[in-house]
C-alpha cells in the first residue's frame, strides 16, 4: 500500500499573501494621495501668501488661490494619466513578449484575469486631481472668512502649518518612516516655500516693479 501525498497549499500563508500584496498596493496609493495633497497645500498656501502680499485685497487672495486648486488639480491629473498611461504601455508589452516566450502569444491578446493588476490611467489620474484639491482647500478655507489682512495671513499660515504636520504624520506611519524627522522635513519645506513666495512678491511691491 503506498501512501499519497496530496499537495495542498496553505491557505493561510496564501491569505496572508494576499494581504501583505493587498497592504502594500493601498499603501502606496494613500502615500500617492498624501504628496498630492502635500503639493496642493503647499502650491495654493504659497500663491495666496505671495498675492497676499502685493494686495490687501482678499478677493484677490481667494481668487488666486481657487485658480491655483484649479490650475493644479488639471495639470496633476493631466500628468499622473501621461504617466501611468507609459506605465501601462511598457508593463502590457512586457507581458506580451512574456506569453510570446511561453508560446501563449494568443493572437497578442491579454485575459482580464491578467489586466486585473495594471494600473488603470483614469482612476490615477482623478485621485490626483481629488488629493491636490483636498490639500488646495485647506488655505482656502482658511482665509475665506477672514477680512483683516494681516489676520488673514496669518491663519493662512497657520492652517497650511497644522496640515502639514499631518500630512507629515500620515507619510511617515505609511512609508515606516521617523515620523518626527517626516513631519519636520514637511514643515520647513512649506515654511520655505510660503516665505520665498512672500518674500520676492513684497520686494516687487516696495521695488514698485
Amino acid at each position: 500500500m503506498t501512501d499519497t501525498k496530496l499537495n495542498i497549499p496553505n491557505t493561510e500563508d496564501h491569505e496572508g499573501n494576499i494581504n501583505d500584496i493587498n497592504y502594500s498596493q493601498r499603501a502606496q496609493w494613500l502615500r500617492a494621495a498624501v504628496l498630492g495633497a502635500n503639493d496642493g497645500l503647499v502650491s495654493t498656501a504659497s500663491l495666496m501668501m505671495g498675492v497676499g502680499a502685493v494686495k490687501d485685497d482678499a478677493r484677490a487672495m481667494i481668487l488666486s488661490g481657487f485658480a491655483g486648486l484649479v490650475a493644479g488639480a488639471c495639470s496633476m491629473a493631466i500628468g499622473e494619466f501621461v504617466s501611468v498611461y507609459s506605465q501601462l504601455d511598457i508593463e502590457v508589452a512586457q507581458m506580451k513578449r512574456e506569453r510570446s516566450m511561453n508560446g501563449r502569444e494568443e493572437g497578442g491578446k491579454i485575459g482580464d484575469a491578467a489586466r486585473e493588476g495594471l494600473p488603470v490611467p483614469a482612476h490615477a489620474a482623478l485621485a490626483s486631481a481629488l488629493a491636490f484639491s483636498i490639500g488646495a482647500t485647506v488655505p482656502l478655507l482658511a482665509a475665506g472668512f477672514i477680512k483683516r489682512y494681516e489676520v488673514r495671513l496669518l491663519v493662512v499660515a497657520g492652517a497650511a502649518s497644522l496640515a502639514l504636520i499631518v500630512f507629515g504624520w500620515v507619510g511617515a506611519v505609511l512609508g515606516r518612516a521617523s515620523p518626527v524627522r517626516s513631519v519636520l522635513r514637511v514643515l520647513l519645506g512649506g515654511w520655505v516655500a510660503m516665505a520665498v513666495t512672500f518674500g520676492l512678491m513684497k520686494l516687487f511691491r516696495s521695488t514698485g516693479i
